[in-house]
């Protein structure tokens, strides 16, 4: 079996360099492996006892693949675990790099585009030192890849995987010393930009794009918005953007977790100093799930780190499910200085949006399997009941191009809703009722519910209680006359000439109709 050029009894006998690099490995092992393959360059060991210790090895990955496999299946759940992961196995370690092959090209791409950093995470639980994972597509008959160490001529010769984006060189890039992996597929290209995202992603271009020592024009920048909808993706492809124009930048992602993690580590190694000096080294300071944040030391050394950073004119990129004022677990003085740069949203995505969103996923994933055979009809029907982020759309359309490669038939949309039978709700799963709409309609725009249905005419007023009357004929079963008593015992042709009012405005004003649209989708939820 060849590896990079080599035998793998040639591996196993490398030069003093690669001893050195597997003492590295040793390290590893520390957590609950033992000492893994390491490079012997005497010769006195034979090429029986050099493939026994490479079994032994792969025999104590395969138990560790076993543990990690177990936890990911109670976190994603039987289904999702049955149809991804049953066939997938440990193909071996090289270095900080973990090697697992699954049989098909489709398998691989779209494992490491929805699961890689899932997977990551699990790894580096079990084996601290691990920063990376790579996976392969296996052939009939290859052999199971021994535990090897890469030394610096192998590191240098290696050639990208097939499909492997190569970062460009970046020495000071810190995300791989101690900050959270960065996804290969999360840049500006792969971001589809709508209505509903495209401040957020102008924002973030500007950043991105940002001369270094060139007068910031907005720092920090904070990106707010509910789960799924883009803040990561956006976050990361600064930090791909900022490495490919300026590697010599030092750019550092990570988690709010992360952070904690690195500051209770400082305090048990009583090295405080060397915590703080570590991030007054960084260019570009990019935090996500910013809401996690908790300790009042914590924040305060966040605080300290945040405002040494803005000062000297280093950019920092926020981003969080709340707005900084809603932040309640958050110091007033944090708030504040947040608050102090520019703040935008990413709002739930429209219609467009989201056919888009899968017409791009599926472009790509035609790319890598021609067989893939989904009508446009289809993708309407998805983004039509998927009404939630990016997460859930991508997640309806690999669980769709599965079936449609299982069966290898063409993909119609009855066979899409039985595939997403248990992902779309009922229409009729929740009763709406008028008093929901009165109270959502009041608290969005701040007029007690009352005034909704009192005789008043200001315009304040008037406008919500006709956008009440228009959702209660679209979202219940009441009829004219009976939303009429219901808001304020109002005549059914009140209602009729609130209803066409709205219709007819919502198709000339385009931030009314997104209004409206996120209207419904609260009373749906």
């Amino acid at each position: 079996m060849q590896i990079r050029g080599r035998t793998a009894a040639q591996a196993m006998r490398a030069d003093r360099g690669a001893e050195v690099a597997s003492a590295r490995i040793g390290g590893v092992a520390r957590h609950q492996m033992g000492p893994l393959a390491s490079a012997n360059g005497r010769n006195d060991k034979s090429q029986a006892t050099g493939d026994a210790a490479v079994a032994n090895d792969i025999g104590k990955l395969q138990t560790i693949w076993k543990r990690v496999a177990l936890r990911l299946r109670a976190e994603i759940g039987e289904d999702l675990y049955t149809s991804w992961f049953t066939r997938m196995e440990v193909f071996g370690l090289d270095v900080e790099t973990v090697v697992m092959s699954v049989p098909t090209r489709f398998l691989r791409s779209w494992i490491q585009s929805h699961y890689r950093e899932r997977l990551l995470k699990l790894w580096h639980a079990e084996i601290e030192d691990i920063t990376d994972i790579e996976i392969r597509v296996r052939t009939v008959g290859t052999p199971m890849r021994p535990v090897v160490v890469r030394t610096e001529a192998a590191t240098s010769s290696r050639a990208p995987a097939e499909g492997e984006v190569e970062p460009p060189a970046c020495a000071s890039d810190l995300s791989a010393e101690r900050g959270s992996p960065l996804d290969r597929a999360m840049t500006f290209e792969t971001f589809v930009v709508g209505r509903s995202n495209g401040l957020a992603h102008a924002a973030a271009s500007r950043v991105a794009e940002a001369a270094p020592g060139a007068l910031v024009s907005f720092n920090p920048l904070y990106i707010h918005s509910p789960s799924g909808l883009g803040k990561t993706h956006l976050l990361q492809a600064i930090a791909w953007r900022v490495r490919t124009r300026t590697p010599s930048r030092r750019i550092l992602y990570l988690t709010a977790e992360r952070f904690m993690y690195h500051f209770v580590a400082a305090i048990k190694a009583k090295d405080m100093l060397a915590f703080k000096d570590f991030f007054q080294g960084v260019d570009v300071l990019l935090i996500d799930d910013f809401q996690f944040l908790q300790g009042r030391s914590m924040q305060q050394e966040f605080c300290h780190t945040f405002n040494s950073l803005v000062d000297s004119k280093r950019q920092v990129i926020i981003a969080g499910d709340l707005p900084p004022a809603q932040l309640e677990s958050i110091d007033d003085r944090t708030r504040s200085r947040l608050a102090g740069g520019l703040v935008v949203d990413i709002e739930p995505a429209e219609l467009d949006l989201r056919r888009a969103i899968l017409k791009m996923r599926l472009d790509d994933a035609r790319k890598r399997e021609c067989t893939i055979d989904i009508d446009d009809d289809v993708l309407d029907y998805v983004a039509n009941k998927i009404q939630s982020g990016g997460r859930e759309l991508e997640g309806a359309l690999t669980r769709i191009v599965a079936n449609q490669q299982l069966v290898q038939v063409r993909m119609t949309v009855d066979m899409a809703a039985q595939a997403l039978r248990d992902l779309v709700r009922p229409s009729d799963s929740r009763r709406i009722k008028i008093d929901d709409i009165l109270r959502v309609v009041g608290r969005h725009y701040n007029v007690a519910k009352s005034d909704l249905l009192s005789p008043r005419r200001a315009r304040s007023i008037v406008r919500p209680r006709q956008i009440g009357m228009y959702l209660a004929k679209a979202m219940t079963t009441r009829s004219l006359p009976e939303i009429g008593r219901r808001f304020g015992g109002r005549d059914h042709s009140t209602v009729l000439h609130a209803i066409r009012k709205i219709d007819e405005l919502a198709k000339q004003d385009e931030k009314l109709a997104r209004e409206i649209e996120l209207l419904m989708r609260l009373l749906d939820q």
